[in-house]
């Protein structure tokens, strides 16, 4: 008999998860924090967060703490702390969150003690997920027969999971990548054109693979799904949160009133200064990041922020 999979977090990715799961024929449960959100999605069998997505019937959603064999933790970055005490069992967590956590800088395997702590991470759109198209991933943790075991566990006949034992570097990839995509989204919405873009990207890959390096991380996790591959999806698909914020910080709308009209969170908004600090203190330039941080707060704008970019001390690459 399989092993059973609770999926604590029912935002679109959380939700995106459980389906996958359900249809495969897992045994899954997905906690949400709100007795009212629960009771929605029973009457309805569907979650307003992925709309279009029907709820398996297997599936079971419920506000109560469940416990099982293995928990997938898809709460947002900010509230990862919070939950963590909560959580039934010993057993194997698997961290699906992206980000790092204000004021402490922390990294989401870098709040886990305890107890084994998996990062679930790569270039996957919720709705494509569940949707069951062909989607790659890579589940980190320095563990090799843990590893192997939530690798067999989680694997489907539409989601390919890759190991990597650089559980640190898997998980500033996912959280870097959604700064990037800021930047990138901000370089389309104010019309600075395809070459932008690409420049933006690869100078993008370069800042992380140098706060890596500092972090003991290694260049091919860099290279890889979740550090190149997250990079690519996250900078030019506009069903990201991060690259759509920024496509409409380009075309002139203040960050305020992008954030009211949302009802998710964009989490490369809390991640560009944290991510900056974590780079300051670790020596390290990140030239995209300190301008992304700068135009969020308000104290550049895009021509300003640009112009910063553009005029940098010229150097080797």
């Amino acid at each position: 008999m399989s092993e059973s999979i609770a999926v604590i977090g029912a935002g679109a990715w959380g939700t995106a998860l459980a389906v996958l799961f359900a249809r495969a024929g897992k045994d899954v449960t997905l906690w949400a924090r709100s007795p009212e959100r629960v009771a929605e999605m029973e009457r309805v069998r569907e979650n307003p967060r992925l709309k279009g997505v029907a709820l398996p019937e297997a599936l079971r959603v419920t506000h109560e703490m469940p416990g099982a064999d293995i928990l997938l933790l898809a709460v947002p970055m900010q509230y990862l702390r919070g939950i963590l005490p909560a959580l039934p069992g010993e057993g194997p967590l698997v961290l699906c969150c992206k980000g790092l956590e204000t004021g402490t800088l922390l990294l989401p395997p870098e709040l886990v003690s305890g107890r084994p702590a998996a990062m679930l991470t790569g270039p996957n759109f919720a709705h494509e997920v569940a949707a069951g198209l062909p989607a790659a991933a890579v589940l980190a943790m320095p563990e090799a027969e843990t590893r192997a075991h939530l690798i067999a566990a989680l694997k489907t006949d539409t989601l390919r999971l890759y190991g990597s034992a650089d559980i640190l570097g898997a998980a500033l990839g996912g959280a870097a990548k959604n700064v990037i995509a800021i930047a990138s989204g901000v370089v389309i919405g104010a019309g600075l054109g395809e070459n932008a873009r690409a420049a933006l990207i690869t100078r993008g890959l370069a800042e992380i693979a140098r706060l890596a390096a500092a972090l003991g991380g290694k260049a091919e996790t860099v290279s890889g799904l979740s550090g190149l591959g997250d990079l690519l999806l996250t900078c030019t698909g506009i069903s990201s949160r991060n690259f759509s914020l920024g496509l409409a910080l380009g075309q002139g709308r203040s960050l305020a009133d992008i954030l009211a009209s949302r009802s998710s969170v964009t989490e490369g908004v809390a991640t560009a200064p944290a991510l900056l600090a974590r780079a300051r203190a670790a020596a390290v330039e990140m030239p995209i990041t300190e301008a992304v941080t700068r135009l969020l707060t308000g104290e550049m704008n895009v021509p300003q922020t640009m112009a910063a970019l553009m005029s940098r001390a010229l150097k080797d690459e």
